[in-house]
């Protein structure tokens, strides 16, 4: 098959949609989004009582988060993988090889991204808004909540930045998840099998999906910095 025949089969599936290609950019989605929310709300107040707290060490963690930005997804997989398997302390509830097991992954890659970028915008906002706050009686953790509301928009790009890697992930899914079809394939990992395969127009249609993603991703991000810029001018 040549390649112009490719594409058009590519965009045949995209336009004809497919079932099962919609089944695959449907997981693909749940399991990103999921996995976002889940590091969001953990990421978002540990990222905000880093940036307020004071204590022995703080800059080593700091140091460590800002490293694990760029954990490798490999690692991520492999550590999952080692809770999640048979033998490892999780092993009992059964996740390994499920959407379940694919969150918790691309989680681990997420959280990171989203406690780092949180601990700068809070701190950075809490510098600026210190006299502010404590003279409306605002200050320790009980100007998290106000000061994650006042950094929303810049925060939203933290989260849009966590999606964008979720997304285009495939070494801790496929570790993990182990690519099964109609189960725990999703749309890095297809792209993946059906090239090796020589399916290209199911792998083309989802890597055309996928840009698209990170186009909307990028346009949103842009959009929300904007957005927060005007707000704080």
């Amino acid at each position: 098959m040549d390649v112009s025949t490719a594409f058009a089969a590519a965009f045949g599936l995209i336009l004809g949609l497919d079932p099962g290609f919609l089944a695959i950019v449907r997981l693909s989605l749940t399991v990103t989004l999921t996995a976002v929310l889940v590091a969001a709300v953990i990421g978002l107040p540990l990222g905000a009582m880093l940036a307020l707290a004071r204590f022995p060490g703080r800059s080593l963690v700091i140091v460590v988060v800002n490293a694990l930005m760029g954990l490798p997804p490999v690692v991520a997989g492999l550590m999952i993988f080692l809770i999640l398997s048979r033998s490892g302390p999780l092993g009992p509830l059964g996740l390994l090889f499920s959407p379940a097991a694919m969150v918790a992954a691309q989680a681990l890659l997420v959280l990171p991204i989203i406690l780092a970028i949180t601990r700068q915008i809070v701190e950075d906002l809490q510098g600026e808004y210190r006299e502010h706050l404590a003279s409306v009686g605002m200050t320790g953790w009980r100007a998290i909540p106000t000061l994650l509301w006042d950094g929303r928009f810049a925060l939203a790009t933290a989260l849009l930045a966590g999606f964008g890697r979720a997304s285009a992930e495939v070494g801790a899914v496929l570790i993990v998840g182990g690519n099964i079809a109609g189960y725990t394939r999703t749309m890095t990992t297809a792209i993946a099998l059906e090239t090796s395969k020589g399916d290209l127009p199911l792998a083309l249609g989802l890597g055309i999906v996928l840009i698209g993603l990170t186009l909307a991703i990028n346009a949103v991000t842009y959009g929300a910095s904007r957005i927060g810029a005007r707000y704080a001018g």
